[in-house]
C-alpha cells in the first residue's frame, strides 16, 4: 500500500489550482534534458599571438633555428617556423627578463631576470618548464656568457665579480674572479659593473672581461691571473671577437669603434673610428650617439661584416633609429621605424673559431621584428610571416567567430591577396627562422578573428587551430574625406572602430566608429563604382529642468525624433507659434519661413561625394552619421546589430535607438530611450537646464535640401515635399482651428479632491511627464454613449476624430509616413495627447515611397487596442532595481540617461499567449530594461517598394544591472539559429529569399491554429535568455513567465557574458570583474563552473585611467569608474562557440583560451614541436701547420678548473631553487622511499608472522608431546602405585 503523507496532499492541491500556462511551463522545464556537466569544462590558455610586448633581448639557436624574445613582463616567446611558437612565463611577472642564452642544440634556455634569478628552461616538450633556478642574494646580475658545448656559465655582477655556475645542477663553483684581482693595483677607483664576458675563439682558457668604465682584462683561467689589461678613454658598451682570436672590437658611448690586439705592446687601441662622425666648419668633429652593440663577423670570401646599432651624429634631434652594416669598404645604414632594442646575427656554424658567414640579421625593435637579408644586394628585409603587425594601429575591439562558413575564409584570402599586393623590396629568399614542426592534429572547423583598430582599419585573421594568419585588411577611413586637422596625441582618432558585427553567412559587415558613425559593408568579388548613400540621423532626448518655471517661459521644443538631413532653427517657429496661439493648438505647416525653425548642429566627418571606385572585397553600402547638436557631441555607439533576413540595421547610444532599412536606405525609427517605454516609463528622468537658443541665422547649418519644408507637430519634426504642402496646410489649419488654446485649457482643467483647480499646461511650469500621466488618466475614462451634441463630446472623442482626419489628410501624398504610436504621446504645444495611433517614419527626406502608410495602418490598427492594454510596464523579473552609474544620484528612480547596451533581432512573440512568431527587435538598456520592438516586414514581392514598419510593443522586462546578452532557445533547450540571407554576388539577380530556418522553427514550435482556447493548452514554445551585470533570467514565451533565475554576482559585476554552444548544447558564459569565469547550463541556469581565471587589473592597460579600482569597494563613485573602464575591456574580450575565447592580453598580443575539456585533451597534439633532434655540425678542421706550430684551437678542461677541486661556492652568494619538475621528482623520490620503507616493514611483518606461526606450531607439538608424556607418566604411576619397592 502506498504511503500517504501530507506532502502529497499539498502537491495535489497545487496541481488543481495551477494555471494552464504555468503548468505547461513546468512541463517544459521537466522535458528539457540538459547534457552538459562540470566534467565537460576545463579552463586553459592555449596560444598567444602577436608581437611580444615591451621586448628586452633576443637570442637565436643556429642549429635548431629557433628565436627567443624576452620582455619586461617576465615572459619569453620562443618562435620557430610560422605556426610554431611557445610562451614562457615566469612566476614573477614584474621582473623583466634581461638576458637569454640558448644551450645550442640541447633544447634548453638560460634566462636572467631583474630580480637576480637565473632560470633554466627545458623546451624539449611542448609545454616548456623550468628545471632549475638560482637566486643571487648579494649581487645583481649584469652579464651572462655560456661557451659553446660547455656546462659552466659565467655570471658577471654589478660589483664587478664573476661567478661560475654549473648549469647541470645549478650550483656555484668555488672559482671566483674578484674585481680587485682583475684590475691593476695602481687603479684607485672601482671599474664598474661587468658589461661583457666572452672567451677567446681559439683559446678557451682566456676570458675577456669588460667593465662599464672602459677597463678590459684578458683573464687566464689556468693561472688565475690577469694576462693583459686595456683601458679605453670612453665607457664601454659591447665587445665582439674576430674569429681568429687575435683581435676584438669594442663599441663606446661616444659613437666610436676601437680595435684591440690580444698581444699588444702599446696601451692604445690599434684603430679608432667614428663611422658616422662629421667634421664641422670649425674643423672639429661632431659628437655622435652611443653605439649600443657591435658584432664582427667574417664571410667565406674573407670580407668582414661589422654591424652595429646607433652611432649617428647628434646634429639633429630625434634622428631615425638605424642599424649600420659595414661590408668591406661599403657602409649601409638601415633606417628603422622604431627604436632598436637588440639584434643578433644568424650564422650557419655555432663555432666561434670558424668563419661565421652570416646570412641574415634579426633586429628587435620596440614594436616590430625585422629580419634583414645579408646575402641579397641592398640588404632587403624578409616579409614577416608571423602576425607581428597585430598592433600596427592600436586594437580597439575584437570579434571571434568559430565554425564560420567554409567559403568565407578563402573568399577573404582571395580579396586580401588581390588588394594587398605590395611593391618590391622584400627578399625572395626563404624565411630563415624555420625551427620546429607543426602539430599532427588540427581543428575540423574554421575560426576567424576580426580586429578593429584606432585608425579605422579592420583586419580579418584566420585563427583556425593554433595559428593566426592575416587574411584581409579593410580601411574604413577611405569612405570619408580626409579631416582637415589631425588628432592630437591622446585624442581618439575620429575613425577608431568601437563595435563590429559580422553576419558570416550573408557576409554583411557593420562597424561603428568613435564619431558615432555606422558603416554597412557588403562583400563583392568584383570591383565596382558607385556612390555611397549617407543618412544623417540625430539621436537626441532632452529633459528640461526647472531653471525657469514661470508661466511666461517658453520651453524649447524637443529635438527631432525622426530622421532628417538637418534640423532647422526653432526660434522663428516659436515666434510664429506665439503670434498664432489664439488661432490653433500650435501645429503649423510653414512653406518658407524667413527665419527657419532649426537646431544648430554639424557633422564632423563627411562621406566622399560622387562615384567612388570600390575594390573587390568589402564595399561600403550605407553610412549613418550622428551629428552634433547645439555644440554637444553625440554619445558613442554602445550597441550594434544587423539582420540580413529582415534587411534591417539597428544601433543605439546613451540617448536612444535607431533602426535603418538598408534595403530602402531609409531610417525607420529614431527614438530616445525613454520614448521606447511610452507611458510605461518606470523612471523619473533627472532634469537638465534648458538651453536658450539665439535667433541668429546661420547659413552653414541649413539643410542641403533647402526645397524641403518642415511640418512640426509639437516637438517632433517631419520633413515634407513642397508639391503637397499647400493642400496639407489647408487641411491641417481647418482641422485644428476648431480647438483653440483656451478651449483646450478648459477641457484639460479639473478639480482635485480638495476642490483646487489644476491646469495641465506646460506653460504653468508643470513637467512634461506629469502632463503625460494626467492626460492618460483622462483618456482612460469611459466615453459617453453618443447622445450628446458635437460641442459636448468628450475630449477623447474629439481627439479620435482629430486623429482620423489627421491620418486622412496626410495619407495621400506624404513622402514620410506618419503614424502616432500609442506608446509615444503626441505633444501639442507642450500638452501630451495620446490618440492611440501608431508612429512610424519611413524614408529619408526627399525619398518617395509608394503606397506609404498602408501596411502600417493595417498592422497598427489591428493591434491598437492590445497595445493600449499592454502599455503598462510588465515587470516580470526584478522591478525593484534600476542601476545607477553615478555616485551623485541618490534615488534609484532619478535617471539622467539610459544607454542601449544590447540588441537582438529574432522571430519571437510580442504579446502574451501569441500563437504566431513575428519579427522583433529586443533592446536591452543600461538600466536593466528589455524592450520589445515589433517589426512588420512586407511580402517579398513588394519588399523593394513597401516600407517596413516598426513600433515598440510595450512589453518590458526589467533586471538588475545593465543588460549584456540576449539569446533565444526553443522548447527543447536548443539555440534557435538567427535568420540570414545567404551571400550572393551583387551583379547577379537580387532576390530576397528567406532561409528555411524561420519556417522550420515555425513548424516545430508554433501550431497553425490560432484559437484562443488552444492557446492556453499549447504552452510555451520559446525561451529567451537574458544576462545582465548582476543576474541571469530565462523567460518562457509567449507566457512571459520567468522560469529560471540566477544571481551571477552580488558584490561585483559581469564584464562579458555570452550564450555559446558547446558539445551540441548551450550554456551561458560570464567573465566577472573579480577575475572568475562562471558557466551556467541552459535553460536551468545551473552553475557548472566557477574558476579563477584572470584578474581584471591585468587588463587595465586598455583603460584611460591607470589601474582599475577594486570592484569590491562599495562606493558608487568608484564603482562607476570600474564599469566605465570595463566597457573597453569587454570590447576585446570574446567568447564563442565550442567553448573558445580570446582577450587582448597586452597592447600588442592576443591570448586564446578554451573552456572545453575535450579541446584540452587534443591541445597537445595540435601544438607544434619546438625541438627536433639534429646532428651537431662537425668542428672546423685544423690545418697541419697550425697543429704543428701550435696555432690552432687549444682545449680546456673546465671540469678540472671549476669542479670539486675548486671547492664549493659560498651559500650566501646564491641559493638553489629547484624547479617544479625537480620538486616533483623529489616528491616522487620521497614517496618512493616511503613506499619502499613500508614494503620493507610489511615484509618484516610477514616474516615475523611466519616465524610466529612456526613457533606456534612448535609450541603445539610440544604441548602435545607434554600431554602424551603426562599421560604416560600417569599410567606408569598407576601401574606401580600399589607395589612395594621390592616388587619393582
Amino acid at each position: 500500500m502506498k504511503k500517504f503523507t501530507l506532502k502529497h496532499v499539498f502537491e495535489g492541491f497545487r496541481s488543481t489550482v495551477q494555471s494552464p500556462a504555468s503548468s505547461s511551463s513546468k512541463t517544459e522545464q521537466v522535458s528539457v534534458v540538459e547534457t552538459l556537466h562540470s566534467d565537460n569544462f576545463h579552463v586553459a590558455k592555449t596560444v598567444r599571438h602577436g608581437f611580444p610586448y615591451r621586448p628586452t633581448a633576443v637570442a637565436f639557436d643556429p642549429i635548431q633555428r629557433v628565436l627567443a624574445v624576452a620582455t619586461k613582463h617576465g615572459s619569453i616567446r620562443l618562435i620557430g617556423r610560422p605556426g610554431v611558437d611557445a610562451h614562457l612565463k615566469h612566476e614573477n611577472e614584474s621582473a623583466a627578463v634581461l638576458h637569454i642564452l640558448f644551450l645550442i642544440n640541447e633544447g634548453a634556455l638560460v634566462a636572467a631576470t631583474a630580480d637576480d634569478n637565473i632560470h633554466l628552461w627545458n623546451y624539449r616538450q611542448k609545454r616548456p618548464e623550468i628545471v632549475h633556478s638560482l637566486k643571487f642574494q648579494r649581487e645583481r646580475i649584469t652579464c651572462l656568457h655560456l661557451p659553446f658545448q660547455s656546462k659552466w656559465l659565467y655570471v658577471g655582477t654589478e660589483r664587478g665579480n664573476i661567478h661560475i655556475v654549473n648549469i647541470e645542477v645549478f650550483q656555484l663553483s668555488g672559482y671566483v674572479i674578484n674585481w680587485n684581482k682583475a684590475i691593476e693595483l695602481s687603479r684607485k677607483t672601482h671599474p664598474g659593473p661587468v658589461v661583457h664576458l666572452s672567451d677567446c675563439p681559439v683559446d678557451p682558457g682566456k676570458l675577456l672581461i669588460g667593465f662599464e668604465s672602459g677597463q678590459l682584462v684578458i683573464w687566464d683561467l689556468k693561472s688565475r691571473c690577469a694576462e693583459v689589461r686595456y683601458q679605453s678613454t670612453e665607457p664601454l658598451k659591447s665587445v665582439s671577437w674576430h674569429h681568429e682570436g687575435k683581435q676584438f672590437m669594442c663599441s663606446h658611448s661616444d659613437g666610436s669603434l676601437t680595435t684591440w690586439a690580444v698581444k699588444q705592446t702599446t696601451p692604445k687601441p690599434t684603430s679608432v673610428i667614428f663611422p658616422h662622425a662629421k667634421t664641422n666648419k670649425e674643423g672639429k668633429q661632431e659628437t655622435c650617439k652611443a653605439i649600443q652593440k657591435v658584432e664582427w663577423k667574417t664571410s667565406k670570401t674573407g670580407e668582414s661584416f661589422i654591424m652595429f646599432s646607433g652611432g649617428l651624429a647628434n646634429d639633429r634631434g630625434g634622428r631615425t633609429p638605424s642599424i649600420t652594416v659595414i661590408h668591406g669598404k661599403t657602409t649601409t645604414v638601415l633606417e628603422m621605424e622604431h627604436g632598436v632594442v637588440d639584434f643578433t646575427t644568424l650564422c650557419h656554424s655555432p663555432y666561434q673559431s670558424e668563419c661565421a658567414d652570416p646570412y641574415a640579421l634579426v633586429v628587435l625593435l620596440h614594436n616590430d621584428l625585422v629580419v634583414v637579408d645579408l646575402l641579397s644586394p641592398g640588404y632587403p628585409c624578409f616579409e614577416n610571416p608571423y602576425p607581428m603587425d597585430l598592433h600596427e594601429s592600436p586594437v580597439t575591439c575584437c570579434s571571434y567567430i568559430a565554425d564560420c562558413p567554409a567559403d568565407l575564409i578563402p573568399a577573404l584570402y582571395s580579396a586580401g591577396a588581390r588588394g594587398g599586393k605590395r611593391g618590391g623590396g622584400f627578399s625572395e629568399r626563404e624565411w630563415p627562422i624555420a625551427g620546429g614542426e607543426w602539430g599532427a592534429v588540427s581543428c575540423s572547423y574554421a575560426e576567424m578573428i576580426i580586429t578593429g583598430h584606432a585608425d579605422g582599419s579592420i583586419k580579418f585573421w584566420d585563427a583556425s587551430s593554433v595559428t593566426l594568419q592575416v587574411l584581409y585588411k579593410l580601411k574604413t577611413a577611405k569612405v570619408f574625406e580626409k579631416p582637415r586637422t589631425k588628432s592630437i596625441d591622446g585624442d581618439e582618432d575620429p575613425f577608431a572602430i568601437q563595435h563590429l558585427f559580422l553576419c558570416p553567412e550573408s557576409r554583411l559587415l557593420c562597424v561603428a566608429g568613435s564619431t558615432a558613425h555606422v558603416i554597412l559593408f557588403k562583400y563583392s568579388k568584383q570591383e565596382t563604382t558607385s556612390e555611397i548613400p549617407c543618412l544623417e540621423i540625430p539621436i537626441i532626448y532632452d529633459i528640461y529642468g526647472s531653471a525657469d518655471c514661470s508661466p511666461e517661459y517658453e520651453f524649447p521644443p524637443r529635438s527631432s525624433l525622426q530622421v532628417g538631413e538637418r534640423e532647422r532653427r526653432r526660434d522663428g517657429e516659436r515666434e510664429r507659434r506665439r503670434e498664432g496661439s489664439k488661432k490653433g493648438v500650435g501645429i503649423r505647416v510653414n512653406k518658407r519661413l524667413k527665419r527657419r525653425a532649426s537646431v544648430d548642429y554639424f557633422v564632423p566627418i563627411h562621406v566622399r561625394g560622387g562615384s567612388q571606385k570600390k575594390p573587390a572585397g568589402y564595399q561600403a553600402d550605407l553610412v549613418c552619421l550622428t551629428p552634433w547638436v547645439e555644440g554637444e557631441p553625440p554619445g558613442a555607439i554602445s550597441a550594434l546589430s544587423i539582420n540580413s533576413s529582415y534587411g534591417l540595421l539597428s544601433y543605439g547610444n546613451e540617448s536612444g535607438l535607431v533602426i535603418v532599412d538598408y534595403v530602402a536606405k531609409s531610417c525607420l525609427l529614431n527614438m530616445g530611450t525613454p520614448d521606447l517605454y511610452g507611458p510605461a516609463d518606470p523612471y523619473q528622468r533627472a532634469p537638465r537646464s534648458p538651453k536658450r537658443t539665439d535667433g541668429k541665422e546661420d547659413d552653414r547649418c541649413k539643410s542641403p535640401s533647402s526645397d524641403q519644408d518642415i511640418l512640426e507637430i509639437g516637438q517632433s519634426a517631419f520633413y515634407l515635399h513642397n508639391d503637397a504642402l499647400e493642400e496639407r496646410k489647408d487641411r491641417t489649419d481647418g482641422l485644428l482651428r476648431k480647438e483653440s488654446r483656451e478651449e483646450l485649457r478648459k477641457k484639460l482643467s479639473r478639480k482635485d479632491s480638495k476642490g483646487v483647480e489644476r491646469t495641465k499646461v506646460v506653460k504653468e511650469g508643470r513637467r512634461e511627464g506629469e502632463v503625460k500621466m494626467e492626460f492618460l488618466k483622462l483618456l482612460g475614462r469611459k466615453e459617453s454613449k453618443g447622445k450628446e451634441k458635437e460641442e459636448d463630446l468628450s475630449l477623447r472623442d474629439r481627439f479620435s476624430k482629430l486623429d482620423a482626419r489627421f491620418r486622412k489628410a496626410f495619407s495621400s501624398d506624404l513622402s514620410t509616413s506618419v503614424e502616432v504610436n500609442p506608446l509615444i504621446p503626441l505633444l501639442l504645444n507642450g500638452v501630451c495627447l495620446s490618440p492611440g495611433g501608431g508612429w512610424r517614419g519611413g524614408g529619408a527626406p526627399g525619398q518617395a515611397q509608394g503606397g506609404a502608410g498602408q501596411p502600417g495602418k493595417e498592422s497598427g490598427g489591428a493591434r491598437r487596442g492590445d497595445n493600449l492594454k499592454r502599455s503598462r510596464s510588465q515587470d516580470k523579473l526584478d522591478g525593484s532595481f534600476s542601476r545607477s552609474r553615478s555616485s551623485s544620484i541618490s534615488s534609484l528612480d532619478n535617471i539622467t540617461s539610459e544607454a542601449i547596451q544590447c540588441l537582438a533581432f529574432a522571430d519571437s512573440y510580442t504579446r502574451k499567449n501569441d500563437s504566431q512568431l513575428a519579427p522583433t527587435l529586443w533592446v536591452g538598456t543600461s538600466l536593466g530594461s528589455v524592450i520589445q520592438v515589433m517589426v512588420s516586414i512586407p511580402p517579398l514581392d513588394t519588399r523593394q517598394t513597401t516600407p517596413v514598419t516598426v513600433s515598440p510593443s510595450g512589453t518590458i522586462f526589467r533586471l538588475k544591472g545593465s543588460v549584456l546578452a540576449m539569446s533565444f532557445l526553443d522548447c527543447n533547450g536548443a539555440l534557435i539559429p538567427y535568420q540570414f540571407e545567404s551571400w550572393k554576388e551583387a551583379n547577379r539577380e537580387k532576390k530576397l529569399e528567406r532561409t528555411p530556418t524561420k519556417s522550420v522553427v515555425d513548424n516545430r514550435m508554433s501550431p497553425t491554429n490560432s484559437s484562443g482556447e488552444q492557446q492556453q493548452t499549447w504552452g510555451d514554445r520559446q525561451f529567451v535568455v537574458i544576462a545582465s551585470e548582476k543576474v541571469a533570467r530565462v523567460v518562457a514565451l509567449p507566457s512571459q513567465n520567468c522560469v529560471y533565475k540566477q544571481i551571477i554576482t552580488e558584490i561585483s559585476f559581469v564584464v562579458k557574458a555570452e550564450i555559446v554552444q558547446i558539445k551540441d548544447s548551450v550554456c551561458l558564459v560570464c567573465y566577472v570583474a573579480t577575475g572568475h569565469i562562471s558557466v551556467f547550463s541552459l535553460p536551468s541556469l545551473r552553475q557548472l563552473l566557477y574558476v579563477d581565471f584572470l584578474p581584471l587589473v591585468d587588463l587595465s592597460f586598455q583603460t584611460r585611467r591607470q589601474g582599475i579600482v577594486d570592484p569590491m569597494l562599495s562606493i558608487w563613485g568608484q564603482q562607476m569608474f570600474v564599469n566605465e573602464d570595463a566597457t573597453q575591456i569587454a570590447r576585446t574580450f570574446c567568447f564563442t562557440n565550442y567553448g573558445h575565447g580570446m582577450y587582448l592580453c597586452s597592447p600588442t598580443e592576443i591570448q586564446k583560451f578554451t573552456l572545453s575539456a575535450d579541446f584540452c585533451k587534443d591541445l597537445q597534439d595540435m601544438l607544434g614541436e619546438l625541438f627536433r633532434p639534429c646532428d651537431m655540425p662537425e668542428p672546423p678542421k685544423q690545418s697541419f701547420f697550425k697543429g704543428l706550430f701550435g696555432g690552432g684551437v687549444s682545449q680546456l678542461d673546465r671540469e678540472e678548473l671549476f669542479g670539486e677541486a675548486s671547492g664549493k661556492g659560498s651559500r650566501s652568494v646564491a641559493k638553489h631553487v629547484p624547479g617544479p619538475t625537480a620538486q616533483l621528482e623529489a616528491l616522487n623520490a620521497r614517496a618512493g622511499n616511503a613506499t619502499s620503507d613500508i614494503g620493507r616493514a610489511k615484509m618484516l611483518a610477514i616474516e615475523r608472522g611466519q616465524k610466529l606461526g612456526e613457533l606456534e606450531e612448535r609450541t603445539g607439538r610440544m604441548m602435545t608431546e607434554a600431554e602424551s608424556f603426562s599421560n604416560a607418566a600417569q599410567e606408569l604411576m598407576k601401574k606401580y602405585k600399589d607395589k612395594k619397592w621390592y616388587q619393582l
